[in-house]
């Protein structure tokens, strides 16, 4: 079936997909509490909508290339073959119109309505996400979760520049805790996907390396996440709330890990990515309200 017989209502929900809409909204998320993070009181409204929708813009386009890049790779998945690159319903041609749309349109917007810092370290991300992991990274290296983490975890940063018009070190220490959540976060997924990774010939690190030597991991940067989370009440970015947040979430992160990791099965695998992704929006939403707390 091609894009001229399907369906409009469902063409238009085939390019949706592509553009990976949740983790688009939790990488929008991160970015919008950098932005309010990054002033005392409330920031500049006009530069909070304008930065939020050209960010979303250029990460739905980032996504979007990602699908065509790995559309191969996503048809020999379960989880992905559905995805309309997989199946072949859009083509490549129409994936590189919408995506260069969505991208060019949300780089004026960052530039003309934000400022050039943010439009270049977003466009930045797009290609060390979009080019370098999933091009580069993703196919070679087991390692390429935690090399590539680091264009998955600038949002905080973007939004930040979006606001401050610079990226002060304690935006480069949001950008950290996302980068050493990633790993556990995706390697998660991977051990109860497992048998769709070894069909998609990634050298995803459950599979390279077996899935004892994947849990080790987990836990281990659990612990280091752990730490890292406390890094912004050490360097008084923020105060007590936080910290409390921080030490609840960051406990059931490590529990939930070492349970992974001396009785493994892929319901708590499951369990665990799924939380990860609640931990993650509670850790920077308790920030922001702290933030709030100390400013008010």
């Amino acid at each position: 079936m091609t894009a001229a017989t399907v369906p409009s209502d469902s063409l238009w929900r085939q390019y949706l997909v592509l553009t990976k809409p949740r983790v688009t909204q939790l990488a929008v998320f991160c970015a919008v509490i950098g932005m309010f993070l990054a002033v005392p009181g409330l920031p500049d409204m006009q530069k909070v909508v304008a930065g939020t929708i050209g960010i979303w813009l250029l990460a739905a386009a980032a996504f979007a290339v990602n699908c065509l890049i790995e559309q191969q790779i996503d048809a020999r998945m379960a989880r992905t073959s559905r995805r309309a690159t997989a199946q072949g319903s859009i083509a490549s041609h129409q994936v590189l119109m919408i995506s260069g749309l969505l991208g060019g349109l949300g780089m004026f917007v960052l530039y003309h309505w934000v400022n050039a810092l943010t439009m270049w370290l977003t466009f930045a991300t797009f290609v060390g996400y979009a080019v370098i992991y999933t091009m580069l990274l993703k196919p070679l290296t087991p390692q390429n979760i935690v090399i590539g983490g680091l264009s998955g975890a600038m949002p905080p940063a973007l939004g930040w520049a979006a606001v401050a018009d610079s990226v002060p070190a304690e935006a480069w220490l949001l950008v950290l805790i996302i980068f050493i959540w990633t790993p556990p976060h995706f390697w998660a997924l991977a051990l109860y996907r497992n048998k769709d990774y070894e069909k998609s010939g990634l050298p995803m690190l459950p599979v390279t390396h077996g899935a004892n030597f994947t849990r080790l991991h987990i836990l281990l940067y659990s612990f280091a996440l752990f730490g890292t989370t406390l890094l912004p009440f050490a360097v008084r970015m923020s105060g007590w709330l936080y910290l409390i947040a921080a030490v609840a979430l960051g406990l059931r992160f490590v529990w939930l890990s070492w349970r992974l990791y001396k009785n493994y099965s892929d319901e708590l695998a499951r369990y665990l990515f799924k939380f990860s992704i609640l931990y993650l929006a509670l850790l920077f939403a308790s920030l922001l309200i702290d933030h709030w707390l100390i400013n008010a």
